[in-house]
């Protein structure tokens, strides 16, 4: 059963608090569960996820025009395209652990469905959807703003970690990238990767992820950050 302190929980994680709760509910609730419910069904997430990938699209459009006034559109669309793809969404709701409040239906659930990155961003948008209904655009915009748009550095540099530690890497004729799977954990539908990268035989980095590419993504940006790649690469 959803506890109605765990929704206080979250709302004091977004720093906004809903006059619509049912709007939160929504926003939360995955297809799988609420087409196993019999009664009092709540709606799934889809039309508000629908919304709020709109919402993202004009807020994360407005802050590149202001904060980046000499990028061309086409470098502004590719940056754009960047802070909101579904691993990038996905990546900025483990701020707010908002996994952790998804409503999933029991098979969904087994399948490893509250790992999977296409859920836990589609449920970032569709947050940002109900919090544009529930207070309008200003609140929307500065939820976009503080956990999606925020600490832009960094961001990027775990984003492109991988393409930035192998031309980090090249810049050294004789240097050599691995990436070795070194442990895996549970059970087939949900298994977590353990990855280090090594750098002419040297570990600099290990990542633990849902699959192995990303696992091998959290690697290279601890390499990034120990042999120094950040400042030489960006």
């Amino acid at each position: 059963m959803w506890m109605e302190n765990s929704l206080d929980e979250l709302e004091h994680r977004i720093g906004y608090c809903f006059k619509d709760r049912m709007l939160l509910k929504q926003a939360l609730t995955h297809s799988s569960f609420s087409n196993e419910q019999k009664i009092n069904k709540i709606k799934d997430y889809e039309r508000l996820e629908f919304l709020g990938d709109a919402v993202l699209e004009l807020a994360s459009s407005e802050f590149l025009y202001e904060e980046y006034p000499d990028l061309s559109e086409g470098e502004l669309t590719k940056k754009r395209s960047t802070l909101v793809c579904a691993p990038s969404l996905a990546f900025c709701a483990r701020d707010i652990d908002l996994a952790g409040y998804i409503r999933l239906g029991k098979g969904e659930e087994a399948t490893g469905g509250r790992g999977r990155e296409s859920i836990i961003s589609d449920v970032m948008e569709a947050v940002i959807g109900a919090i544009y209904l529930d207070g309008g655009y200003k609140d929307a915009v500065r939820f976009v703003r503080q956990f999606i748009l925020s600490d832009l550095e960094n961001k990027q540099l775990f984003y492109d970690s991988k393409t930035l530690l192998q031309e980090y890497v090249q810049k050294d004729s004789r240097a050599t990238l691995h990436y070795v799977v070194v442990g895996e954990s549970g059970p087939d539908h949900a298994k977590e990767f353990a990855v280090e990268v090594m750098i002419n035989g040297q570990v600099l980095g290990r990542g633990i992820g849902k699959t192995k590419k990303a696992a091998e993504q959290q690697a290279a940006y601890e390499a990034l950050l120990v042999s120094g790649g950040k400042q030489r690469c960006i």
